[in-house]
């Protein structure tokens, strides 16, 4: 469905292009109620919710605010934003008032649509639109607002934004062009893997990069339909949902599949023949249970929120032996490691970012993405950490993801973070952070795990600090922040 040249708009180009009365989206609500959306629905819906809108003062270009969990007012929203050329800014929900407060002074929103309880913490600076409203909105019994008319956009018009998660300092607001929307393609296809008819279910909440690309959108422009499943992460019932509903491809945070692997018992799901995963490096460990209980293999991806889906185990490749992999470039996308950093060409990238809200935009050949990478013969990649992130120790250099890695594979841990601690003889030597199982037994356990890392890395590489935490400080898209725990060595 990608389009080479002239006007764009996301309705024309893919909502009409499906036969309205094809299923689109498949919604569950915190009580598990179930609801089929077809295309017809929420081309009717959105196309009213744009004359609301309107209404409302909101006019092209207008940042709107999206503040929803992962429920059909959230695809809806995103929708008539696309229609009338207005910029969708989903937001977590689980978002603070500071944070949103940060988010809206730094994009002056129009106009907010969400859920109540969320939009408390928004304040009363901005117009907003809970459910109530969009439920009179929607009712076709009662006057509707003349919808907005399909703009004709142009392939650069700023179509979305999506903060960073962060992780080393204050989020920044990436601006994506309407072409990122189309250019989802390449990854749905090479990474994402959906095919015509398949249930893909993203598990990603809105406001995370993920979830804007593949909640719905990468799903659509493979002919399949998604699946949107409002609620907490319970690892009790993530893998019968997906049994139940007959979901075909799955795309989970590394966090989320850690925590199966560790906490549930693995067995195969119908029906489920894809499982990808992309934010931070996952461990062999839970590649291998997967492997053993579902008879799948996880394909690991990476990407960042400027650039988008840059790297993937691909359908046709082999996970076995490769275990930790991000896989090759997708194809077009043109990549070097200089340095031991990864830099992407950024006019390959059908996803790359037109730039930030501040104004400032990147105008080089090369994108510096700041992670270390190793390559093997064949072109695969390895992620070793962020360039803060990698410890100097002795005149070492120790990428903090093998470390975690050979962490991970003792029984007793769940989650484990390392980072550079402060020693005079060493300059600097490994601290691990670890989350334990709930129960286990401490006494002599960090002399266990020390050991237990000699023996499963480089021994210069094993952790000579440990410290026993209840929970790691992660980003809002679940990434760790080593450098939070990192400041806490430094004081």
């Amino acid at each position: 469905m990608m389009k080479e040249s002239g006007p764009v708009n996301f309705i024309d180009d893919v909502i009409q292009k499906f036969p309205f009365s094809q299923e689109a989206v498949i919604a569950i609500d915190p009580d598990g109620r179930r609801e089929t959306h077809h295309f017809s629905h929420l081309f009717a819906r959105s196309m009213g919710l744009s004359g609301a809108m309107l209404e409302q003062g909101v006019r092209r270009g207008d940042v709107v605010m999206i503040l929803t969990g992962s429920r059909i007012e959230f695809v809806i929203s995103m929708l008539a934003c696309f229609r009338m050329g207005a910029v969708a800014l989903p937001m977590n929900p689980q978002l603070t008032a500071a944070d949103l407060a940060f988010r809206v002074s730094a994009t002056n929103p129009s106009l907010a649509i969400g859920e109540s309880r969320y939009l408390e913490n928004l304040g009363s600076g901005v117009p907003a639109l809970d459910m109530d409203d969009l439920a009179r909105i929607f009712d076709e019994d009662l006057d509707q607002a003349t919808p907005a008319k399909t703009a004709k956009l142009d392939p650069g018009d700023p179509a979305l934004i999506v903060f960073t998660s962060g992780s080393t300092g204050e989020p920044k607001g990436v601006i994506h062009p309407q072409s990122y929307l189309l250019g989802q393609s390449t990854q749905a296809e090479h990474w994402l893997g959906a095919a015509p008819g398949d249930l893909v279910w993203c598990t990603a909440a809105p406001g995370w990069s993920k979830s804007s690309r593949n909640s719905f959108i990468a799903p659509w422009l493979r002919g399949a339909k998604a699946l949107l499943v409002d609620g907490r992460f319970d690892p009790a019932t993530r893998l019968e949902i997906a049994r139940r509903e007959g979901v075909n491809v799955l795309c989970q945070a590394p966090t989320e599949y850690r925590i199966l692997a560790k906490r549930t018992d693995l067995e195969p799901v119908p029906g489920l023949r894809r499982m990808v995963s992309a934010g931070e490096a996952l461990n062999a460990e839970v590649i291998d249970a997967f492997r053993e209980g579902t008879g799948l293999e996880i394909a690991d991806g990476y990407g960042q929120t400027e650039t988008g889906q840059v790297t993937g185990m691909r359908p046709t490749d082999t996970v076995a032996g490769r275990e930790g992999s991000m896989g090759r470039p997708l194809p077009g996308i043109e990549t070097r490691i200089a340095d031991g950093e990864l830099q992407v060409r950024a006019s390959t990238s059908p996803t790359f970012f037109a730039g930030y809200i501040d104004g400032t935009r990147f105008e080089g050949e090369w994108w510096a993405t700041g992670d270390i990478v190793t390559e093997d013969e064949h072109g695969y990649m390895f992620h070793e950490g962020r360039n803060d992130d990698v410890i100097s120790s002795s005149g070492y250099r120790i990428g903090p993801v093998e470390v975690e890695s050979a962490l991970l594979t003792h029984p007793a841990v769940i989650e484990a973070a390392a980072v550079a601690a402060p020693d005079e003889e060493r300059g600097s030597v490994v601290k691990a952070f670890i989350v334990l199982r709930d129960g286990v037994d401490t006494d002599g356990l960090v002399a266990d795990i020390q050991e237990h890392c000699r023996h499963r890395t480089a021994p210069y590489k094993y952790p000579r600090q440990v410290e026993f935490i209840d929970e790691l400080p992660k980003t809002s898209s679940g990434k760790i922040k080593r450098s939070e725990l990192r400041e806490s060595e430094t004081g």
